[in-house]
This record gives structure tokens, sequence and C-alpha cells, in this order.
């Protein structure tokens, strides 16, 4: 069925809008390309035909070199019935002159699949004197060895006369710039010498289909130039067959095959494979498609690139045509230096495309190198991240944290991949239509169509993505890509050919395989990264270990030492305003009084500088405690010191938890205490201890309404040394809140305070719901403290 280029039809594949149905869909039933009635052509044993082209003859040897089978046309050729021939020796056929030359040509190994021209055989009728002289070719395949005969047409000259034609070819080749050019150059040289009317070059794309990117005709033939063709106009074991043998030529489409007498080789007890054979008879279908077609005759010639089935120089004519040996050969040689060619250049603009992919990467890893993290990195050079990926945006998810470049889906739709990839994907992956595998993309595939994924760490759900949006493409097909399928089931050949629309969506432009091993690469060099950036802040946090142990021997050393001088000074103080006190004058005593209050201000100083060192030294012991009798215990001591003050207390359900007593005693005692002494300024002080329980762990709070403080200092209030308030307002050394702090790290827990000026403050403090120590057994605590929410 054939659409005008103004209302293209839409095809029907996943991934691309659905087309009506044919108006014969009654009398006809109809698939794609890629449907279940192409399964009898890909299945089609094409290499066991039977048969052979009439316009040539072919022998099977058995090991002794006597005929086990022969082509029935034999009999044209000898006079003699076909039969007669079986058993009989080489001489019978060729002469002594020749059966000697097959003999000799023979015991070598340069046979096996691979046909080997061994001359010109004169073959003489029995009805006959008059020789005819054929030229012929061996190989060995399966058990059987191969003799073919096809007529021998050209003077000696002849290669001579092809010489001329394949230096033009080859110095053209060399000239050419690109993969096109090259193929435009072959089309017109191989049309040159072989004389067929329509010669093109198509290459194979990653599904099978056929590209035409290159035509030379006459004005009579239709063109099919940039046309497409489905893959299943050549089935697999045609491609597999083509890879083979590198040149095929039907002469004649109507011919009709000589068949291989006896049907079955008596050697090896199979039909005879007919792979690597230039006379193999082809499949019906193809003759059939070919009549569709218009074309009478047609030669191909393959296209290999590192191995693999790249393309086809394809060769067709209206009328029969048979193609001689020596130019076959001639055009099966220029396929080789086209492939060689189409090699070089392809290599080439790989390698160039890849040195400028490396430089990008080599510019991606300098930046992340060169800053504190490797995301502040990459923010620094947009452009080379998304070049990098040929992409219009990329996402940077890294600690649970997005960083969005170019256009990309929001946050949520990131994240959400992000987890979809960590359980379904694994390593570097890539995908030119992500909707066709996560079908909430689908809302996305005008940023998000296609996506390259790095994983940073798929255990943290880390990643480097690049998005590419959706590339509509329109495909003119040569005649519309379906399979005619017959009453009985069977695949029957395409009949029509005039240009046919398909819109294609639903994918991105293609991820090159260059592109993800080069992704691969900064994966390595991201992971090297993020690993010595890891060891460079272990390093640290060894140094600093080592420095807070030293600075806590030295401190518990100093204030141990400083205990008694200023214990004798406080004493001596006292003594000396008990004896001398009435003698002194006012200002005498007042300095005094300054000097004990000094003295003794020192003294609970270096008191609390020895706790807050015992701290992080001694060794806890981890024991069932009671918070709620530990609290009122606490709320009884300030209310025997309150010195008349009115305190309203509001102690709640308080759990039991495992821990230190006397650590965690002194923990609330500090905070308690602070909210004893940030309420003395209320006429009526109210303190409320409560805690709840979330997740893995208890919090507890002591929320007083006292002076608050201003929540954009929060951060100091847990530090050594760190006031809010003036000494002269409220007494204190600056270090019960670091003392608050250090206990509850060492049960494995956090610290916090939300508070506002003038109207009161909550300090926090967590407990894990299960003490556990480092061995994951009940017992003593990790020393590592979870991260503070100041």
């Amino acid at each position: 069925m054939s659409e005008s280029a103004s209302e293209p039809p839409i095809g029907a594949r996943a991934g691309r809008e659905a087309s009506q149905g044919p108006p014969d869909a009654e009398a006809r039933r109809r698939t794609l390309s890629s449907g279940v009635a192409n399964r009898d052509c890909d299945a089609e044993p094409i290499h066991i035909p039977g048969g052979i082209q009439p316009h040539g003859f072919l022998l099977v040897l058995s090991d002794d070199l006597r005929v086990a089978q022969v082509s029935e046309n034999f009999d044209s050729l000898t006079g003699a019935k076909v039969d007669a021939l079986l058993g009989a020796p080489l001489d019978v056929v060729f002469g002594a002159a020749g059966a000697q030359r097959i003999a000799q040509m023979a015991a070598t190994s340069a046979l096996d699949d691979a046909p080997l021209y061994i001359g010109s055989i004169d073959v003489a009728p029995s009805s006959s004197d008059k020789a005819m002289r054929f030229d012929a070719t061996m190989h060995r395949h399966d058990g059987a060895l191969i003799v073919e005969l096809e007529t021998a047409v050209a003077t000696g000259d002849a290669f001579a006369s092809m010489y001329p034609l394949v230096r033009t070819f080859a110095r053209g080749l060399q000239e050419a710039h690109s993969v096109q050019a090259l193929a435009e150059i072959a089309v017109r040289e191989v049309r040159a010498i072989t004389g067929f009317g329509r010669v093109m070059l198509y290459s194979f794309d990653e599904e099978g289909r056929s590209h035409v990117l290159a035509e030379d005709r006459d004005e009579s033939y239709a063109s099919f130039l940039h046309q497409f063709f489905p893959a299943s106009d050549i089935p697999r074991q045609a491609r597999a067959l083509y890879l083979k043998n590198r040149i095929r030529l039907v002469a004649d489409v109507d011919y009709k095959p000589a068949r291989l007498v006896p049907s079955v080789n008596p050697v090896t007890g199979r039909l005879t494979d007919l792979t690597y054979t230039t006379l193999r008879s082809f499949s019906p279908v193809h003759l059939a498609y070919m009549r569709n077609m218009g074309t009478h005759a047609s030669m191909s010639v393959s296209i290999v690139v590192r191995g693999q089935l790249w393309g086809l120089v394809s060769c067709h004519d209206h009328n029969a045509r048979i193609v001689p040996f020596n130019t076959r050969v001639a055009v099966e040689h220029l396929g080789h230096m086209l492939s060689l060619q189409i090699e070089a250049k392809e290599e080439r603009a790989e390698g160039e495309y890849l040195s400028a992919l490396r430089r990008t990467m080599g510019r991606l890893v300098s930046a992340m190198g060169e800053h504190e993290d490797f995301v502040a990195g990459l923010r620094a050079v947009p452009n080379d991240v998304l070049s990098f990926a040929r992409s219009a945006g990329a996402a940077i998810v890294f600690d649970d944290q997005i960083t969005l470049l170019g256009s990309t889906p929001d946050e949520d739709t990131v994240r959400a991949l992000t987890h979809w990839l960590a359980e379904h994907t694994s390593g570097v992956w890539a995908t030119d239509s992500l909707a066709r595998q996560w079908p909430q993309a689908r809302a996305h595939e005008d940023k998000a169509c296609g996506v390259l994924a790095v994983p940073v760490s798929q255990i943290f759900r880390n990643y480097l993505l690049w998005f590419r949006p959706e590339l509509m493409q329109t495909i003119q097909w040569a005649g519309e890509p379906v399979k005619i399928e017959g009453a009985d089931g069977a695949s029957a050949p395409r009949t029509n050919f005039s240009p046919w629309l398909e819109t294609v969506r639903g994918h991105s432009a293609m991820w090159r395989q260059g592109e993800l091993e080069i992704a691969g690469e900064l994966r390595g060099a991201l992971l090297n990264i993020v690993l010595r950036r890891a060891e460079e802040r272990a390093e640290l946090a060894n140094e600093l270990a080592r420095a807070n142990k030293e600075l806590e021997a030295f401190s518990y050393s100093v204030s141990h030492d400083l205990r008694a001088p200023l214990r004798h000074i406080a004493g001596y103080g006292d003594l000396l305003r008990e004896q001398e006190g009435e003698r002194m004058s006012d200002k005498s005593r007042r300095f005094l009084n300054n000097m004990l209050d000094s003295a003794r201000f020192a003294g609970t100083l270096v008191d609390d500088l020895l706790t807050f060192s015992q701290m992080g030294r001694a060794a806890l012991r981890p024991a069932p405690v009671d918070l709620d009798q530990l609290v009122r215990s606490v709320v009884q001591e300030f209310e025997v010191e309150g010195s008349g003050r009115r305190i309203e207390w509001a102690i709640g359900e308080l759990p039991r938890v495992t821990g230190d007593a006397a650590f965690l005693q002194l923990a609330l005692r500090n905070l308690i205490s602070n909210a004893v002494k940030y309420t003395r300024t209320r006429e009526s002080a109210k303190i409320e201890i409560f805690a709840t329980r979330g997740g893995d762990e208890h919090v507890i709070g002591v929320r007083d309404n006292g002076v608050g403080f201003d929540m954009k200092y929060g951060a100091k209030l847990f530090g050594v040394f760190q006031r809010l308030h003036r000494a002269e307002e409220f007494e204190g050394t600056g270090i019960g809140l670091a003392n608050v702090r250090r206990i509850v790290e060492r049960h494995d827990g956090r610290t916090w305070a939300e508070g506002r000026l003038g109207e009161g403050a909550v300090f926090y403090f967590s407990l894990p719901a299960e003490f556990r120590n480092a061995n994951g057994t009940q017992g003593a605590p990790t020393t590592k403290p979870r991260k503070n929410h100041a």
C-alpha cells in the first residue's frame, strides 16, 4: 500500500503509532516485517536447496575422487544419462589431464570453505570430438568436495581489460573522504564493469533494515535512493550466507533448477550443503520477490566490516544476464577493497569522535579534581557535562541531593528514576526508549526519551544521568514493510515497492558503543576521585582523633594540676577574710571578695574541664536505666536548692533505655540546670521534660519558657566555651552543653535545640531504642556519632 508524502501513514511496531489495516485485509492476512509470518522465511533451509542454476554444472566427489552426485543437466553436456556417471572416475568426465589437475588441487587444505579457481578445463561431449572449455572452481565443505563448471567466455585478455577499471576504482576509493562518497563511487564503477541496469549500495542498521545510500541506474529503472527495505526482505539465514559467500548471482529469474542426483549425498548421508557454491539455486520466495520487483537478473556483493555484514552492493536488470566468471572475480575484489575502505573510514571517524570525547572527559575529571567535591566540579563546567554525551540535559544525584543541568525532568521524576535504575540495572546502562522499560517516562519524552545512567554508588543511589529528547523520524520504505500471508499460512513475497512513509515515535538518538565505553572510563575516574577524597577525609579524621586525644590528655593534666593551687587560693583567701577582715578597708575587702569569686569560678571551670575530658576517656557501663526515676531525682535536687523559687514542673511518660546511668544523669542535670537558670527572670517558670518515639530511637526533650535564643546562633550551642548570653547575666562555664553532646554521642545519639528569643527553648537529645555495640550485640555503642541537627 502506498501513501503520498503529504499524508504519511503511520507505521505499526512497538514504539511507533499504529496504522490502519489495508483495504484488502480480508483477502490477505498481513503482518509487519518483524512479525510471525516471517518465521518460515527465517527457518527456510536455503543452504541446501537440492539443485543449482542451469547455466553451469556441478559435481560432488567422494574421497577417492569418484562422482558421488551430479547436477541433472550434466546429460546435456556429456550426452549420457547422469546415472551412468555416478561412481565413475574423474577421467571419464574431464579426461586424463583435467582429472590430474583436479586431483592435485584436491590435496590442498586451501579448499576448506573457500572456492578456489583451478583454471579452464576441457570437457568433451561423447557425441562430438570438439571439447568445450569451462572455468572450474573447487571447494570442500561439510564433508563434500564440490566442483563447479561455468562456460568460459573470456578471452586471454579479459583480466587485462578489467585492470584499468579496477585501478580507477581503487584510486577513487582512496580519494573519497566519507562513507557516502565511497558508496557513490562503488555503484558507478560496479555498473560500468557489469552492465547491470541498476546498482544500489545499502547498509544494514541495528534492526536488520537496509538503507539505500547510493544508486546508479538507467532512467528506465525505478529509484530506491535513500529508501529503506525491511529486515524480512533479507532473512537472518540469508544474511549469514552473505557473510560466508561474498558474491551471489541469479542469471535468469525464470530458470528451472537442475536437481542434484541423487538428492542425498551417498558419502555423507546428508543433503549437500551448497553454502559456498556460486551456482546454488535460490529460494522460490526470493525469485517471486524479484519478479514482483521487475528484476530478471541480480547480483549481490557483500560488504563485510569488522567481521560483520555491513551492507550489500545489489545489481538488478530487467533482462536475464550471465555475468562472466572473470567479471565476478573483479567485482568481488572490488567488494573486498570497498569493505576495507569503509572500515578504515569508520574507524577513523570513530577514533576522532572518541578522542574528542576523551578530551571532554579529561576536562570533567580536571574540574572534579580541582573542587572540594565532584558535584561542585561538574557544576562548574555545565557545557562539558552536556557535550560529553551529546545530550540536552543531565542530572547529578548524590547523597539524595539532585543537581539539574539543561533540559531535564523535575527532581521528583529524576529521584524516582534512580530508584528504578538501582533495582533493574547494573553498571553503565543506556536506552533510546526509556518509556518502553519505565512507563513513567512517557510523560517526559520531550526531555528524557533516552537516558544514559552512570552509577557512582548503586548502594546509595548516586548517579550521573544524561537525557536525550525524542527524535521523531519519517522513514521512506521501498513499499509497505509487510509480509503477505497465504491461505496456507506461508509467507509470500511483497508485491508493491512504491514509496511508503512511516513516522517513528518514542525513540531518541541512539547511544553509540563508544559513548558507553567512555562513560565507563569516566565512572572509573570518578570512583577514584571519590575514593581519594574519602581517604583524605579518613586521614584527616585520624589526625584530628590523635590531636583530640593529645588535647584531652593535656586538658586533664592541666586541670588536675590546677585544682590544688586554686583550692589553696580559695582556702587561704577565706582564712584571710575571717582573720583580717575587720581590719581591712572596704576597698581591700572588695578586692579580696573578687579574688575569691574568681578562684571559685576557676575551680568550677577546672572541674567541668575534667568532667568533659572524662566523657571521652572513661568507659561506658551500659545497664537498664529508668529515665522517669532518673529525671525525678534530678528535679528533686533543684526543688531542694530552689531557694523558694516557684517552678511549674511537667514530667511526661519517659522510657526505659540502656546506657550509662551516671553519664545520662549528668546530661539531664546539665539540661535541667540550664532550664532552671534561664527561667529565673520569669515570675512563673515552666519546665517540661518529655519523650517521643521516632523510628529506631527515643527523643527526650527539656522545654522551658525562659529567655530563649536566636536560632541563627543555634549551631554554636553545643560547642565548648560557647555562650549566647553574657556571663554577667547568667553564670556558667560554657562547657555544660558540650558535655551533654559528648555523652549523647557516646550513646550513639544526637543533640539539637530549638528556641525563640524571649519566649523559651527546647533542648533535645536522642537515644537508640535498641542499644548495641560495634559487634551488633547488646553492650557498649559505637563511638561514631549520628549527624546532629544543630
